[in-house]
């Protein structure tokens, strides 16, 4: 497992980003029930809507509210690099304020 950098934590996250239910799903439906401090997930709110539905449907709804999706904070970036910032200042938000944050 890798540490978080600087801080020599191991403490494990999750993002799916592949866009494909038959990859994304299966990889949410392990993570979900799990310790992991983070999980994420790319795609629209439409496309969250659909796997929410569809993990409830696996019997995973008691675990929807642990996916940030859309993933990231709203920081108004578009281009790749600007996503990535945005999936990394979630996850150092969720790391030092908790989910709820």
């Amino acid at each position: 497992m890798r540490r978080w950098p600087g801080s020599g934590s191991t403490r494990p996250r999750h993002s799916s980003r592949s866009h494909d239910p038959k990859l994304d799903d299966p990889a949410l439906e392990l993570a979900l029930p799990s310790k992991l401090f983070y999980i994420g997930a790319l795609g629209s709110r439409r496309t969250h809507e659909k796997r929410v539905q569809r993990l409830k449907e696996a019997g995973l709804g008691d675990y929807i509210a642990r996916i940030h999706s859309p993933i990231g904070l709203d920081l108004g970036g578009r281009a790749p690099a600007e996503i990535a910032v945005s999936i990394l200042a979630e996850i150092i938000r969720v790391r030092y304020q908790g989910a709820a944050a």
